[in-house]
Protein backbone atom coordinates (compact mmCIF):
# COMPACT_ATOMS: atom_id res chain seq x y z
CA UNK A 1 0.00 0.00 0.00
CA UNK A 2 1.31 3.49 -0.55
CA UNK A 3 1.47 6.14 1.48
CA UNK A 4 -2.08 8.81 1.46
CA UNK A 5 -0.93 11.52 -0.32
CA UNK A 6 -3.64 13.69 1.15
CA UNK A 7 -1.79 13.03 5.18
CA UNK A 8 1.16 13.86 3.19
CA UNK A 9 -0.14 17.07 1.52
CA UNK A 10 -1.20 17.79 5.38
CA UNK A 11 1.77 17.23 7.17
CA UNK A 12 3.42 19.68 4.32
CA UNK A 13 1.36 22.32 4.89
CA UNK A 14 1.85 22.09 8.78
CA UNK A 15 5.79 21.78 8.59
CA UNK A 16 7.12 23.36 5.28
CA UNK A 17 7.48 26.86 6.85
CA UNK A 18 9.02 25.83 9.73
CA UNK A 19 13.19 26.05 9.83
CA UNK A 20 15.18 22.47 9.59
CA UNK A 21 12.59 20.61 7.91
CA UNK A 22 12.88 18.46 4.69
CA UNK A 23 11.09 15.80 3.16
CA UNK A 24 12.23 12.32 2.06
CA UNK A 25 10.85 9.21 1.23
CA UNK A 26 11.69 6.41 3.53
CA UNK A 27 9.94 3.06 4.38
CA UNK A 28 7.85 3.11 1.77
CA UNK A 29 6.31 6.47 2.98
CA UNK A 30 7.06 10.22 2.93
CA UNK A 31 9.18 11.50 5.92
CA UNK A 32 9.32 14.59 6.99
CA UNK A 33 12.63 15.59 9.05
CA UNK A 34 13.43 18.28 11.68
CA UNK A 35 17.29 19.19 11.56
CA UNK A 36 18.04 15.60 10.53
CA UNK A 37 15.48 13.93 12.72
CA UNK A 38 12.70 11.83 11.40
CA UNK A 39 9.56 13.49 13.71
CA UNK A 40 6.49 12.18 11.00
CA UNK A 41 5.69 10.05 8.47
CA UNK A 42 2.48 9.47 6.38
CA UNK A 43 2.90 5.37 6.68
CA UNK A 44 3.22 2.83 4.05
CA UNK A 45 0.32 1.14 5.78
CA UNK A 46 -1.96 4.03 6.41
CA UNK A 47 -2.04 6.44 9.04
CA UNK A 48 0.83 8.37 10.34
CA UNK A 49 4.29 7.47 11.79
CA UNK A 50 4.51 9.91 14.72
CA UNK A 51 8.15 9.85 17.08
CA UNK A 52 6.92 10.83 20.54
CA UNK A 53 8.38 12.70 23.76
CA UNK A 54 8.88 9.69 25.86
CA UNK A 55 7.16 12.27 28.87
CA UNK A 56 3.69 11.92 27.10
CA UNK A 57 4.30 8.72 25.46
CA UNK A 58 1.53 7.43 28.10
CA UNK A 59 -1.03 10.34 27.69
CA UNK A 60 -0.79 9.65 23.52
CA UNK A 61 -1.51 6.16 24.30
CA UNK A 62 -5.07 7.04 25.66
CA UNK A 63 -6.46 8.17 22.69
CA UNK A 64 -8.12 5.00 20.63
CA UNK A 65 -6.46 5.94 17.49
CA UNK A 66 -3.02 5.79 18.58
CA UNK A 67 -1.20 2.79 19.29
CA UNK A 68 2.79 1.64 19.39
CA UNK A 69 4.25 1.48 16.19
CA UNK A 70 5.48 -1.79 15.01
CA UNK A 71 7.75 -2.55 12.29
CA UNK A 72 8.18 -6.38 11.13
CA UNK A 73 7.69 -7.61 14.30
CA UNK A 74 9.54 -5.35 16.39
CA UNK A 75 8.05 -3.12 18.38
CA UNK A 76 9.21 0.65 17.95
CA UNK A 77 9.95 2.22 21.46
CA UNK A 78 9.12 6.22 21.05
CA UNK A 79 7.19 5.51 17.78
CA UNK A 80 2.98 5.81 17.57
CA UNK A 81 1.46 4.80 14.95
CA UNK A 82 -1.76 6.77 14.38
CA UNK A 83 -4.80 5.90 12.37
CA UNK A 84 -5.05 9.63 10.80
CA UNK A 85 -7.75 9.62 7.51
CA UNK A 86 -9.58 12.71 6.15
CA UNK A 87 -11.85 12.48 9.24
CA UNK A 88 -8.75 13.52 11.68
CA UNK A 89 -9.48 17.31 13.02
CA UNK A 90 -6.97 19.75 11.79
CA UNK A 91 -6.40 20.51 15.58
CA UNK A 92 -5.80 16.74 16.11
CA UNK A 93 -3.16 16.76 13.53
CA UNK A 94 -1.46 19.71 14.24
CA UNK A 95 -1.09 19.27 18.00
CA UNK A 96 0.28 15.46 17.15
CA UNK A 97 3.16 16.72 14.13
CA UNK A 98 3.80 19.70 16.50
CA UNK A 99 4.51 17.74 19.34
CA UNK A 100 6.95 15.41 17.42
CA UNK A 101 8.79 18.54 15.57
CA UNK A 102 9.06 19.67 19.13
CA UNK A 103 10.65 16.70 20.28
CA UNK A 104 12.88 16.01 17.31
CA UNK A 105 14.09 19.52 17.57
CA UNK A 106 15.09 18.63 21.47
CA UNK A 107 17.31 15.72 20.15
CA UNK A 108 21.16 16.28 20.19
CA UNK A 109 21.97 17.54 16.43
CA UNK A 110 23.14 15.22 13.31
CA UNK A 111 26.57 14.68 12.62
CA UNK A 112 27.07 15.44 9.09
Amino acid sequence: MAFDTELADRLRARLSAQPGVSEKRMFGGLAFLVDGHLAVAAGNHGGLLLRADPAVLTELLEDPRISTSVMGDRTMRGWLHVEADESVSDDDLHGWVDGAAAYARSLPARRR
